[in-house]
């Protein structure tokens, strides 16, 4: 008689949370889970930063995902310098669409207004940003400008736990796949947006299992929002093998932190390594929020 080898999460979350920590000279790193998260202090955002301090931000976002910066009180300028700091700022293709702060003029910040009239929310599905791009942002710098009193959090899950955790059957049958990302799957059927004249929302085949630019480990690459299909597969084995990634990262709460907000605090996430899940549980209150990104002018690689 076998049983169904459960342990493996176990043990792939034990290695994880074992794993070697990198040490700072320059910046005090707190983290808030043993899998992914942590808040850093000792930088202050309004201000150039030294090469120490990036240095630092680097192998920290290496090695926790997601970084939580308090107390920032930063402009807009502020906010984007320290993004390009990891890449070319991001321009994204509903931009113009769908800004509603008062930086609506600025097509390098993302923005909007979660309110009560809302139909939609921004990032109300488990997801990467922007994965249907050729070259996807890896780097995502997000602040909440109006925040409900209770609730509002964003959840972030490991996608090199999801992969790590897979057994290593399953591993040998999504390496080598590849899967389309499609604009119009999160934007028109998530949102209710379409394409301005003449315009196309963005599709790309990209690997289902990827190799991490900055660590070398690998992490799975699909998410709901955008992945449609993976493409050597059936239509049918491709919703099936997709449905068991995509329950797999969301019912396993010990690859997942919840980030709360506060005034004046900036989440800066590793995108390609991390998935993100804004929590819309406050209607009918208003939650308002700019988002920065970058990207390296190369896609992930298998």
């Amino acid at each position: 008689m076998s049983f169904y080898r459960d342990f493996h999460d176990k043990t792939a979350i034990a290695d994880w949370s074992r794993r070697e920590r990198p040490s700072y000279d320059s910046i005090a790193v707190r983290p808030l889970s043993p899998i992914l998260g942590a808040e850093v202090e000792g930088v202050d955002l309004s201000r150039p930063l030294s090469d120490a301090q990036l240095a630092d931000i680097r192998k920290a976002i290496a090695d926790h995902l997601v970084l939580v910066f308090r107390d920032q009180e930063i402009t807009a300028e502020d906010h984007k310098r320290f993004a390009r700091h990891f890449g070319t700022l991001h321009r994204h293709v509903l931009g113009g669409a769908r800004q509603l702060s008062s930086n609506d003029h600025d097509p390098e910040i993302l923005a909007w207004r979660t309110g009560p009239e809302a139909r939609y929310t921004a990032g109300d599905a488990w997801h990467s940003d922007v994965t249907c791009d050729p070259e996807p942002i890896w780097g995502s710098f997000l602040r909440v400008t109006k925040q409900p009193e209770i609730g509002g959090d964003t959840a972030f899950a490991n996608m090199y736990l999801a992969y790590d955790s897979l057994s290593e059957k399953v591993k040998a049958l999504l390496d080598g796949l590849t899967a389309v990302h499609d604009g119009g799957k999160a934007w028109t059927a998530g949102y209710g947006a379409t394409p301005q004249p003449g315009q196309t929302f963005p599709s790309t085949e990209h690997p289902v299992v990827a190799r991490h630019h900055l660590t070398g480990r690998k992490y799975l690459f699909v998410n709901e929002a955008f992945t449609s299909h993976i493409v050597q597969l059936t239509r049918s084995e491709s919703d099936a093998i997709l449905g068991l990634l995509f329950r797999h990262i969301e019912k396993n709460l010990a690859f997942q932190t919840r980030i709360h907000w506060r005034p004046n605090s900036l989440v800066f996430w590793d995108n390609w390594a991390t998935q993100h899940h804004a929590v819309w549980d406050y209607y009918p209150h208003e939650r308002w929020g700019e988002r920065a990104s970058a990207f390296i002018g190369s896609a992930p690689q298998p």
